[in-house]
């Protein structure tokens, strides 16, 4: 008997050298882990859904931004075809931009020029899908990474947004370095969240000097998480990827810029302790993010700002990772609020986490109104709450493709009637071409700033000139191969905006092409006198300033076609009685 109670007494210090158990996550729940899969979304379902998206944004995408085109684009442009605009902080005087950057699209650039040859619109959606590719790879990670750890719904509800809302749709396949620090900031918030703080140093070092320095405040948080998490790696991780990057950037730039320079610390000492002047190139109020913000987001950004109010609440459930993981949109907005220029691609680097923020609130609704005291308690509200959770999830997507539909059907005149200039390559023979240019001569007006890049101008046009409408601020002018190409430092380019008197094209009857847009303006536009020029096509165009911003903003059946403005696209021929026939592509 002595013996059966000392048997039943040693299995208490048995169970004692059992590990303790670890705090909370859905990661320790047998259902939800390695037991059960289908508790968590796995990787197909996210890359298939993005891959469909993130082409359709590839092939259907505008180009919001002249920076885009002239800043990347054209450059690229330049290195694949000896021909391209160069705006002046690509002089070497200047040396702001990295050249590391346009190189590492050039690595998909280049072979695809070999293999379209002349077809060079190809190109430029051959380098979109390139970018399309590494989105679909940064958020499809993300979204496993939030699965595993938060669970499936939370997962879902972010990858549904990732896909459909309208910021990340146009921003995922933009060719800017905000876009760029926008994929490591998805990478580098999944490595963070699958326990990998040394690689998640990593994707923040590469977004910031390969992509955008400005965006490190933006890597803040999750830099300094991941150091107190293994400090030693990860130090080691982020100081040799910098100085290896850094070290790169400038030996790219030492090959194109001619001299030895960096970029990276060139644009941060204009900008900080130059004072950067970015006053120059337009100043918006300090609500330009918010509204900003709406438009691209719509209820999903609202819901997004709202996380930290409901924080209290679902502190146990998120914090800190997923605090870390989001915490960089409060910050960004409040930073870049501060500054005097604001420019809608500054918000890039934080869209996904919008949309986890987002997400994170809605898969929270049920828990603002359950008893902390009885988490099981089926009532009323809960119910409620637990029914809106797909019904505000539908509102925001509906909204997004509203706004998609609109942006896409309203602004993408400038691309499509470009790629109509291909037609016509007998034109810029024989008679048809001027006399002091090899090839026909494109020229362009007012709408300079919508020019889709060199991309869409084909092989037959040898010069694209721009017609003085009355801009005074200083305009990108062709890579001059003569005084040296990218190692360049032209005497009309200066940085404090000022028009160069070699900017614009004099003599317009040089003009063997001619786009400008036909408005309802006072002025009247050159295309528009039918004694000399006949109409032979038309393509509608969203007249910003004249349409309410209410129907503008988003599509609504009928009423987006009733009460916004149009002006035209129009495409017209020079009459036969002219100095020489000349197109006319009007947008």
């Amino acid at each position: 008997m002595a013996l059966t109670t000392r048997q039943r007494r040693s299995s208490p210090p048995d169970l004692q050298t059992a590990p303790s158990p670890s705090p909370y996550s859905k990661v320790d729940k047998p259902d939800k882990s390695a037991g059960h899969d289908d508790q968590r979304l796995g990787w197909f379902l996210p890359l298939l859904s993005l891959s469909v998206l993130r082409y359709m944004s590839a092939s259907s995408n505008i180009i919001h931004d002249c920076d885009e085109v002239f800043n990347y684009w054209e450059p690229l442009h330049f290195l694949l075809y000896k021909t391209g605009f160069q705006t002046w902080e690509y002089s070497s005087q200047f040396a702001l931009r990295s050249y590391l950057y346009i190189i590492f699209h050039n690595l998909v650039g280049y072979p695809a020029a070999w293999w379209f040859g002349e077809e060079k619109v190809r190109v430029f959606y051959a380098v979109r899908i390139f970018l399309a590719i590494l989105s679909v790879i940064a958020d499809a990670a993300l979204v496993v990474a939030l699965s595993r750890k938060y669970g499936k719904r939370l997962a879902s509800y972010t990858l549904a947004m990732l896909c459909l809302a309208s910021g990340c749709f146009f921003a995922s396949t933009s060719f800017l370095p905000s876009s760029f620090s926008m994929y490591a900031m998805s990478l580098s918030s999944a490595l963070y969240l699958f326990e990998k703080p040394a690689a998640a140093v990593l994707s923040a070092a590469t977004g910031v000097i390969l992509g955008w320095p400005f965006s490190v405040l933006a890597f803040l948080p999750l830099t300094t998480f991941s150091l107190k998490k293994r400090f030693k790696h990860a130090f080691l991780s982020g100081v040799i990827t910098s100085l290896f990057l850094v070290a790169l950037s400038a030996i790219v730039d030492h090959y194109y810029y001619g001299k030895w320079t960096s970029s990276v610390l060139n644009l941060l000492i204009y900008n900080v302790l130059g004072g950067g002047e970015s006053h120059l190139y337009g100043t918006e109020g300090p609500l330009f993010y918010l509204k900003n913000g709406f438009n691209n987001f719509n209820f999903c950004f609202i819901l997004a700002l709202l996380f930290i109010v409901i924080l209290p609440i679902v502190k146990k459930k998120y914090a800190p990772d997923l605090l870390v993981i989001i915490s960089p949109v409060y910050i960004w907005l409040a930073f870049m609020s501060l500054q005097p220029h604001k420019e809608e691609r500054f918000l890039y680097p934080i869209y996904p986490l919008i949309c986890v923020a987002a997400s994170a609130v809605i898969d929270s609704l049920p828990d603002l109104f359950r008893d902390k005291y009885n988490p099981n308690d089926p009532s009323i509200l809960v119910m409620v709450a637990k029914t809106l959770r797909p019904l505000v999830l539908g509102l925001i997507l509906c909204a997004s493709h509203s706004r998609t539909f609109s942006l896409i059907n309203g602004y993408s005149a400038p691309v499509e009637i470009y790629k109509h200039l291909e037609h016509y390559d007998d034109v810029g023979e024989g008679p048809f071409s001027s006399d002091s240019y090899t090839g026909s001569v494109l020229c362009v007006g007012s709408e300079w700033h919508r020019f889709p890049s060199s991309f869409f101008v084909p092989e037959y046009i040898g010069q694209v000139k721009w017609i003085d409408d009355g801009f005074r601020g200083l305009l990108p002018l062709p890579f001059n191969a003569t005084l040296g190409g990218t190692s360049a430092a032209p005497p009309y380019f200066n940085n404090k905006n000022l028009a160069s008197d070699q900017q614009y094209l004099q003599d317009i009857d040089k003009c063997d092409f001619l786009v400008e847009l036909h408005l309802e303006r006072p002025y009247i536009p050159r295309g528009s006198d039918l004694n000399t020029w006949e109409v032979m096509a038309a393509m509608h165009y969203l007249d910003r300033e004249m349409s309410p911003p209410k129907y503008r903003s988003f599509f609504i059946p009928y009423l987006w076609q009733q009460n916004n403005v149009f002006g035209m696209a129009i495409a017209s021929i020079r009459f036969a009685d002219s100095r020489f026939s000349c197109w006319s592509l009007s947008l």
